[in-house]
């Protein structure tokens, strides 16, 4: 929903979010349903009704528990039968500076001893309540840092002098960020920053506490949603995943063609050029990150290489996965990337400089993001990190071994799609990969990632189950449930963690047989067994149809025949993107025992009657302290 983009009108957000949210419920999309405890030190009522308009937005249907007035740390230590009932998926702890007692601030008075206890009583109170939401919960936590206070007794000093309270607030968040990075679903919402971006006299106005018990103020409180939305979206696996980036007047200034590669402006020659060479190293960092760069633009090829071949030129060609320069529709252009990069077109980022090609592509484009570029139809460089980076497309919650080489495994399948070309056998083709999987049971190491796999498979997953850390690590540690992840290599490079199954045993349930009878017709008949049923299968889009299915199913007979479990029972349940799975398990020699009418199909397949189909993979199990 447009209004809902960065940069919106956070009044009209405020004065329409009825309207916006009957809007938002009422337009068809299928949602993730997660489990959210809004827990306060001051009023969160209308942080949390806009929150909401942002995750429905972003694709998730929050249901809320919201805790009474100030009661964050009660209803955490003290086990509100409320709270324990919700079972919350995710935790938002929003506290501010007004949140700190003032008999835990630093007097002038106070030894360095002194403050130095006020500090690390203060972090003791927040760290006792995270723990025990980690430990009893296992939920993911989102935790409000410190805005700076309003005011600086000591002025300049404050921030210097330990009896500043800038200073103590400065300490006490970088006690916050320590426990963020030691600590795997802790996820700091930065007020600190949000505050500073949206000016501190505002965002702390006296009025809206002394008054309302708000802070921030409740002309702030959409900044401080979306920014909650943009972690919880990252945790949930909606973030984007590529930048689909226009040439003239978006990464540099003026028309290549027209003027030539020599007179475009980029490098240091005039503040315009400045701007352009700027924008150019922020989205040169997002590569380094893993954001995938490609070009969608109208040109000559020829004219678009020698524009980023200029000496001056931070980006170059080969930073970018694909370059379209052509003279084709830009949505059409943009919609063959997706393909070549094999990502659903709502992975994308949309960036140009043109209201009119902005217009085109996000009306052929559904779930595309295009953001506003420009103010009126003028360029504005100088807009450009400010209106990306405020968006938080790419928002990470942790950075992972996974994340930082992104962009190579993509290049690296791309180059496996032009070995592909050179062969008329693809059996052949798969044989000369050389490839190598290590299949084994959910380790300690591969968590996160695998929690992150579920959160963003979208074509290949058959149940659809998104999990969070804390569900995985549950799996892992039962006995009554076999788990695998399956990792990828061939002699192109690494593709890490690409596929994961688990399943659930039923020490008792009805197991089946399929045989063919006298008539040549296959049946089902029922016995009594224990039994497997699949309640997640799924697989990275990059490895499709490269034989890991054969081979993560090879490995899932092994584990049930270890659990002397003599069926599996495979579900599939449709939606809009899954739907190249639907035949999956009739193409694996499951049996379909069901379907109803929206779809859902319900498979089984004998353990003993399976016959092993890998036979282009080499498969190890590791050396992973799985459970």
């Amino acid at each position: 929903m447009k209004e809902l983009e960065y940069p919106f009108d956070a009044a009209a957000i405020l004065k329409k979010k009825k309207q916006l949210r009957k809007a938002l419920i009422a337009d068809g999309t299928k949602r993730i349903e997660r489990k959210i405890a809004v827990l306060g030190a001051s009023t969160t009522h209308d942080i949390r009704l806009i929150l909401e308009l942002f995750l429905l937005n972003f694709g998730i249907e929050p249901v809320f528990y919201e805790c009474e007035y100030g009661k964050y740390w009660e209803d955490v230590m003290f086990d509100a039968p409320e709270l324990k009932e919700f079972a919350p998926d995710l935790v938002y702890i929003h506290t501010s500076f007004r949140s700190i007692p003032e008999t835990s601030l630093p007097l002038l008075t106070d030894s360095e001893e002194a403050i130095q206890e006020k500090l690390s009583a203060q972090f003791a109170h927040y760290r006792m309540m995270w723990d025990r939401l980690l430990g009893e919960y296992g939920c993911e936590i989102i935790q409000d840092n410190f805005e700076k206070p309003y005011y600086r007794l000591l002025g300049n000093l404050d921030s210097g002098d330990v009896h500043g309270r800038t200073s103590f607030v400065l300490r006490l968040n970088e006690l916050f960020s320590e426990y963020a990075r030691t600590h795997e679903r802790f996820h700091i919402n930065d007020a600190e920053w949000l505050s500073s971006d949206y000016g501190l006299s505002e965002w702390s106005s006296p009025v809206y506490w002394n008054m309302y018990k708000y802070c921030p103020a409740v002309p702030a409180i959409p900044y401080l949603s979306y920014s909650i939305a943009s972690v919880i979206k990252s945790i949930y696996g909606k973030n984007k995943k590529a930048l689909v980036l226009d040439l003239d007047n978006t990464l540099w200034g003026g028309i290549v063609g027209d003027d030539g590669p020599e007179n475009i402006e980029i490098g240091m020659e005039n503040g315009i050029a400045e701007m352009y060479t700027e924008f150019q190293k922020y989205l040169k960092a997002h590569k380094d990150m893993g954001i995938l760069l490609t070009v969608d633009s109208k040109n000559e090829e020829e004219n678009a290489i020698a524009g980023l071949s200029r000496a001056d030129s931070v980006l170059k060609p080969e930073d970018f996965l694909v370059i379209k320069a052509n003279w084709e529709p830009k949505d059409r252009n943009a919609a063959e990337i997706a393909a070549e990069l094999n990502i659903g077109t709502d992975a994308l980022v949309f960036v140009d400089d043109n209201p009119a090609e902005r217009h085109i592509v996000r009306e052929q484009l559904p779930g595309i993001a295009v953001p506003e570029m420009t103010e009126g139809q003028e360029s504005a460089p100088e807009r450009y990190i400010r209106i990306l980076d405020r968006s938080a497309f790419f928002e990470p919650v942790k950075l992972s071994a996974d994340d930082l080489k992104r962009g190579e495994m993509y290049r690296e399948n791309l180059e496996r799609h032009k070995a592909e070309a050179s062969f008329t056998d693809y059996g052949e083709y798969l044989r000369s990969l050389s490839m190598q999987a290590e299949i084994a049971p959910f380790a300690p190491m591969y968590m996160s990632r695998i929690a992150q796999l579920t959160n963003k498979s979208n074509q290949f997953n058959l149940t659809t189950k998104r999990c969070t850390q804390a569900e995985i690590e549950a799996m892992a540690a039962d006995q009554n449930w076999i788990t695998l992840y399956g990792k990828l290599s061939d002699r192109f490079g690494d593709n890490g963690v690409v596929s994961v199954v688990a399943g659930h045993l039923e020490e008792t349930g009805p197991a089946c047989a399929c045989e063919t009878g006298a008539e040549g017709v296959e049946r089902v008949t029922q016995q009594a067994g224990k039994a497997l049923h699949i309640d997640l299968w799924l697989m990275s889009c990059r490895v499709l149809k490269r034989g890991m299915e054969n081979a993560m199913l090879d490995a899932l007979v092994d584990a049930c025949l270890k659990k002397q479990a003599e069926t599996i029972f495979g579900y599939y349940y449709p939606t809009q993107k899954n739907g190249m799975v639907r035949d999956f398990y009739d193409r694996m020699g499951f049996t379909l025992l069901s379907e109803d009418a929206e779809g859902n199909r319900r498979y089984a397949l004998s353990v003993g009657q399976y016959v092993k189909g890998n036979d282009v993979i080499a498969v190890s199990q590791g050396n992973n302290t799985g459970v």
